[in-house]
C-alpha cells in the first residue's frame, strides 16, 4: 500500500480532522500533547469525541508536518490554487526540510501531488517514503555538516 496516498478522516459533527500517514515524521507531538484523542496505541488511534473541538485544532496546528489537518465542516474547502502563490522553506536541525505553503510535487514516475500547509522533504536519504520524511532521521543519526 502506498502511504502518500492513504487519508483518513475522523468527524465530530463540527470538524473533520484529516491524516495523512504518509506525510507524518513522527514528531509525536500530536498524542504526547493530547492523549485522549491521539493515542498510536489503540485503533483507530484518533479518538475524535476525546477533547472539544477547540482544543483538537489548537493541537492540529501544532503538527510540524502537515500530517494532521482539519476543516470546519460547514465551510466549503476551497481548492489549493494550481500555482502555488508562495511557499517558505525550514532547514530543521539534523532533521527534515520543512516547506510552508501550498506546493505541487512532481514526482519521478510524472505524477503530480498537492500539499498545503507544512510537507516535510527528507535530507538523510534513508527515509521509506522518498522524497517525503519519514523520522528515518532519528533512527540513522543523521546529523547537519
Amino acid at each position: 500500500m502506498d502511504l502518500n496516498s492513504v487519508t483518513k478522516k475522523y468527524d465530530n459533527g463540527e470538524i473533520t480532522v484529516v491524516w495523512k500517514p504518509g506525510v507524518c515524521i513522527h514528531s509525536k507531538k500530536c498524542w504526547t500533547g493530547l492523549p485522549k484523542v491521539f493515542n498510536p496505541q489503540v485503533k483507530p488511534w484518533v479518538n475524535i469525541s476525546g477533547a472539544d473541538t477547540e482544543a483538537i485544532i489548537a493541537q492540529v496546528d501544532k503538527c510540524p508536518s502537515g500530517a494532521l489537518s482539519y476543516f470546519r465542516n460547514e465551510q466549503v474547502r476551497e481548492e489549493i490554487p494550481a500555482t502555488p502563490a508562495s511557499a517558505k522553506i525550514e532547514v530543521t536541525k539534523n532533521g527534515p526540510l520543512l516547506i510552508h505553503g501550498d506546493i505541487i510535487v512532481q514526482h519521478k514516475d510524472g505524477n503530480e501531488s498537492i500539499h498545503s500547509k507544512v510537507t516535510a522533504f527528507c535530507r538523510c536519504g534513508q527515509s521509506g517514503n522518498k522524497p517525503f520524511c519519514d523520522g528515518t532521521h532519528r533512527k540513522c543519526g543523521f546529523k547537519d555538516e
